[in-house]
């Protein structure tokens, strides 16, 4: 670390903002959904190829990997490169693909969540190159698929297929210029109701499974309102988000009904407890037989026709605060802009989930753009923030290595 120029690499990260500027809005300007990630990993293999990247290869399911330098110690920075939709084009105000830009700031569906990540990955690599830092490990910048559909499943085949394992990895998704740490955990939970159909005229003669399924609503929303919380993560959160029903007609006692449940999890919730609380449910227990509480699974294809399929548990995970890894990042934000970083969590999930609550591999997190502008409307991220996440990512790798010989 002795011979880290932090000025230069600064330099160079400024030096390269147009570059940056103009590699994101081409990312933007490719439609990415999740399972449709072809396109543009095909033009990140490309940029990363541009800017002097050692290796550059997909693996099975799709996801890109960009390799600088060769030691024995490995470190790992990922960005998810699919998308959500764009929702409603009316709430639009500048075209979601060709997007827009200012001095100050860049628009377009994937801004902050997160190609931008992507953007300041491969700048740092070539900073990376430019500068012969990183001289005693291998960096692998990844570009991960499917994580809006599924998080977190691109690294579990990462580490289990491919035998990727870092001693710690990044995630680029955005911080809003913080240092993050740890996210709560999420599952996604269905539940169905068997009922009786009958005739509308006579419904005693049937077991309605909408009615049924009221009154496990009603005992739901108190549920929602009985959830741990946690001093660093915050409360756990339940929310009926669909609503599914079968009947023979509009004249007919309705024979099943269904709800699905996102659920967010706190420090010291997991699947078991979680699926535990909604079985014990009184309104769930009457029903015996009738009702079936389960977990969803994800089968879709990647954009190469692999299926991976998982549970969609999605585990909490925190990284302490005195972590060599927080320590490093924290190091690395004050040696570079000289001022304290801010440690803190994200409110939505990442591919975290699988990477460090999983497998136990430690993440943190720095990411361009503002967590309040995924998924939204008019999505934007900032010039200034590709900058610094391109200086970070190129200057962490010695400081961490320096630290932890």
């Amino acid at each position: 670390m002795a011979d880290l120029d932090f000025k230069k690499i600064n330099e160079l990260s400024e030096k390269y903002k147009a570059d940056m500027t103009k590699f994101l809005r081409d990312m933007i300007r490719i439609p990415s959904e999740s399972c449709k990630e072809k396109e543009v990993v095909h033009r990140i293999k490309e940029e990363m190829e541009k800017v002097g990247f050692d290796k550059v290869e997909f693996d099975g399911m799709g996801n890109v990997l960009g390799y600088i330098g060769t030691g024995k110690r490995l470190i790992a920075f990922d960005a998810h490169i699919d998308t959500v939709g764009i929702g409603n084009r009316a709430n639009w105000t500048f075209d979601p693909y060709e997007g827009m830009e200012d001095d100050e700031i860049i628009g377009g569906r994937g801004g902050s969540d997160q190609e931008g990540g992507m953007a300041s990955m491969v700048y740092a690599g070539k900073i990376i190159k430019e500068l012969g830092l990183a001289k005693d490990c291998t960096v692998v910048f990844v570009g991960t698929v499917q994580e809006e559909d599924c998080d977190g499943l691109c690294w579990q085949y990462l580490i289990k297929e491919k035998g990727l394992k870092p001693e710690f990895v990044v995630s680029t998704e955005p911080t809003d210029g913080g240092i993050y740490r740890g996210q709560r955990g999420r599952m996604e939970i269905r539940v169905d109701v068997k009922g009786v159909s009958c005739h509308g005229s006579a419904p005693e003669r049937g077991d309605n499974a909408i009615f049924r399924m009221g009154r496990i609503l009603s005992d739901l929303e108190k549920l929602s309102q009985n959830l741990k919380d946690d001093p660093f993560l915050g409360k756990g959160t339940l929310t009926v988000s669909q609503v599914f029903y079968t009947s023979p007609s509009r004249c007919a006692v309705a024979d099943s009904c269904a709800v699905s449940i996102d659920r967010r999890l706190t420090w010291g919730e997991d699947k078991e407890s979680s699926l535990a609380e909604i079985r014990n449910l009184p309104s769930v227990k009457e029903s015996g037989d009738r009702v079936e509480v389960s977990m969803y699974t994800y089968e879709e294809p990647s954009w190469t026709g692999l299926v991976y399929p998982t549970d969609c548990y999605f585990p909490t995970w925190v990284l302490p605060e005195d972590h060599v890894v927080c320590k490093a990042g924290m190091k690395t934000y004050e040696k570079l802009f000289n001022k304290p970083g801010r440690l803190d969590k994200w409110t939505f999930s990442t591919n975290g989930v699988s990477i460090m609550g999983m497998f136990g591999i430690p993440v943190m997190g720095f990411g361009p753009g503002k967590e309040a502008q995924a998924h939204a409307p008019n999505e934007i991220t900032w010039k200034n923030d590709l900058v610094t996440c391109a200086a970070f990512y190129a200057a962490l790798p010695d400081i961490y290595v320096e630290d932890n010989k």
